[in-house]
C-alpha cells in the first residue's frame, strides 16, 4: 500500500511497504499515485534521529508501566533505584525497555548508539526496528531522549528504507532550540510507530 506523508512546506515522501519510492512536492506525487493514502503533518519532515544513549535508557533506566503509576510514577527512573527494580524482578526488564522504545519512537528516534548487553533488551530494539550505529568517541552530554546536540541522520533517498520522524516545528534550528519532543510522527520500516496527533 502507498502512504504519502505530507508536510506543513508542501513536501512529501511517497512510501511504498518498507521503502522510500518517490520524494517531492506534495501535489506532484498524489497527482502521480492517486490511490496513495495521504497523511499530512504539521512541521518538518526529517530522516530521524540518532540517540547515542541507548543502554543507559533502555538497560539502566526503568520505565514505569502506567499501571504502576502510584508504586513508581508516570517518569523514568534511574540510578540505583532502577537498579534496585531490575533486581528485585528481572522480568521487568524486558517490558520497561518496549515502554522505553516507545519513548524513544515518540522523540523521533530512529537509530541508537551504545551496545546492549542484556538479551532482553536487544531482543525488543531489534524487533522494534531501530538501527544501530556506532557510539561517538565523546557522548553530547547528560542522558537524555532529547540529547543535545541532536543528531539527524543522513537524508532520505529513493529505494532506502522508509525511516523517518517528522516535527512540528518550521525549520531544523527551531527543532534544535526546542529538542526532540516537538516529534509528531515516527516511521520505521514504512509502518507509523509513533503518532502524537
Amino acid at each position: 500500500m502507498l502512504t504519502l506523508h505530507a508536510v506543513a512546506d508542501g513536501s512529501a515522501v511517497l512510501v511504498d511497504g518498507e521503502h522510500v519510492k518517490a520524494l517531492g512536492p506534495c501535489e506532484e506525487l498524489a497527482d502521480a499515485h492517486p490511490d496513495a493514502r495521504v497523511r499530512r503533518w504539521p512541521g518538518i519532515l526529517t530522516p530521524g534521529l540518532l540517540n547515542p544513549y541507548g543502554p543507559e535508557i533502555l538497560e539502566h533506566t526503568y520505565h514505569p508501566d502506567p499501571r504502576e503509576a502510584d508504586t513508581y510514577g508516570t517518569t523514568p527512573i534511574g540510578g540505583a533505584r532502577a537498579r534496585e527494580i531490575f533486581r528485585a524482578d528481572p522480568s521487568r526488564l524486558g517490558a520497561s525497555a518496549r515502554r522505553g522504545v516507545q519513548r524513544l519512537f515518540a522523540h523521533g528516534t530512529v537509530a541508537l548508539a551504545g551496545e546492549l548487553r542484556a538479551k532482553p533488551v536487544l531482543d525488543v530494539a531489534q524487533r522494534s526496528g531501530l538501527v544501530f550505529a556506532a557510539r561517538p568517541d565523546r557522548l553530547p552530554g547528560p542522558v537524555s531522549l532529547s540529547p543535545k546536540p541532536l543528531v539527524l541522520l543522513p537524508g532520505l533517498t529513493e529505494g532506502a528504507p522508509a525511516r523517518f520522524a517528522v516535527f512540528d516545528v518550521a525549520d531544523r534550528a527551531e527543532l534544535v532550540r526546542r529538542g526532540a519532543a516537538t516529534c509528531v510522527a515516527t516511521v520505521i520500516a514504512g509502518r507509523l510507530v509513533y503518532r502524537g496527533r
